[in-house]
């Protein structure tokens, strides 16, 4: 699905990446990942890290399985875990699959360096490996994500935007993502470069696995710690955990102050619909998750991912990883038409369900 109405500028696309690297350092060459081709009768292992998060199993799983079977002509087969956020757990479902001689893993890592011992295995049983969403360390084979730091930057200019002068008088309170994922690093990164100097940051946390009742924690530490009076805004890693923000936020009677997010969930997108929550970025998912199918299918395949990645990344243990970075969308709620409703994320009648409906039939969404 291609999005050239509501894409980013293509400089937006900026990264840092790397300009070089042989095939055996980046598993770009077929042979290195594939003994002999197959046909279209493959066995792709999907390992998702967690589902808390509702677009693991909402958007990424049957999106990943539908592009599958499209392009293996219905014969491919798609072998699904979920670690529901323990490392171990996914080290033990990779062995398995390699057990199951499947023919190409997905892999989004719930530690990206726990993993990496497992991606090894896997190598070594002549199994290539896609890291999908996060960058996982070991030899990884492809490659694909959003452009992580511009998802940080999207967040902080859009909260910069919606403090106007307030920013000059109050404090915010940065509330990253995992410190477990390197992605939340590359948020915070991003956030960091337009936020650092134009406001004053009073808290920062990096929150455990992402889970909004360790957001809606360390929010009522910040309270507590700077008086409600002094904060301005909030930068939320994700949705999930502004959710848990706004909690903690209305239990101290704070209201009408910005507060990010990432995801684009349903609850996020209500959120922004009654103003509780200030943006969303908007990834669309279909464009990840069928580029992960694509390079999946080739390694297994035994071809080459030439014309699937023009990009190249390094990790901290690979060079020159074959690459495929998807653009973002900061959401709010002048444009979820533009965005969710019309890439068909969500409908409408959705979004705009039982008590939500007062709220966007004043916004215009009907």
């Amino acid at each position: 699905m291609r999005r050239a109405a509501v894409a980013i500028a293509a400089g937006a696309m900026a990264v840092s990446l790397a300009a070089c690297g042989s095939a055996k350092e980046s598993g770009d060459n077929a042979d290195s990942t594939a003994s002999a081709k197959k046909g279209d009768d493959i066995k792709v292992g999907l390992l998702l890290p967690e589902n808390a998060t509702a677009r693991y199993e909402k958007f990424d799983r049957p999106l990943i399985e539908k592009k599958v079977k499209e392009l293996t002509n219905g014969k491919g087969e798609v072998v699904y875990a979920n670690a529901k956020q323990d490392a171990s757990t996914q080290n033990q479902q990779v062995d398995t699959m390699v057990t199951n001689k499947v023919d190409v893993l997905i892999v989004d890592a719930v530690d990206s360096k726990a993993i990496a011992g497992s991606v090894k295995k896997a190598k070594d049983a002549g199994i290539p490996v896609v890291a999908y969403d996060r960058l996982a360390e070991g030899p990884i084979d492809a490659y694909t994500s959003f452009d992580n730091e511009t998802v940080g930057k999207t967040q902080g200019e859009a909260l910069l935007k919606a403090l106007v002068d307030k920013a000059k008088d109050g404090q915010i309170v940065m509330m990253n993502g995992s410190s477990t994922d390197p992605n939340a690093a590359q948020f915070k990164k991003g956030a960091h470069s337009v936020l650092d100097g134009k406001v004053k940051i009073g808290r920062e946390y990096d929150t455990k696995e992402w889970k909004p009742e360790n957001a809606n924690s360390n929010m009522e530490g910040a309270i507590s710690a700077l008086g409600k009076d002094k904060i301005v805004g909030v930068y939320s890693a994700n949705d999930g955990m502004a959710g848990g923000i706004i909690t903690a936020l209305k239990a101290a009677g704070i209201a009408d102050i910005p507060v990010t997010g990432q995801d684009a969930e349903l609850a996020g997108v209500q959120r922004i619909v009654t103003g509780e929550q200030y943006m969303s970025v908007y990834k669309p998912y279909p464009q990840e998750a069928n580029v992960a199918a694509e390079m999946a299918v080739a390694l297994a395949q035994g071809k080459s991912l030439d014309s699937i990645a023009k990009d190249k990344v390094d990790s901290p243990t690979t060079k020159a990883i074959p690459s495929v970075l998807v653009p973002v969308v900061s959401l709010t709620k002048d444009n979820i038409k533009d965005t969710v409703i019309k890439d068909g994320i969500y409908t409408v009648s959705e979004i705009c369900s039982g008590k939500y409906k007062a709220a966007c039939d004043k916004i215009g969404l009907q």
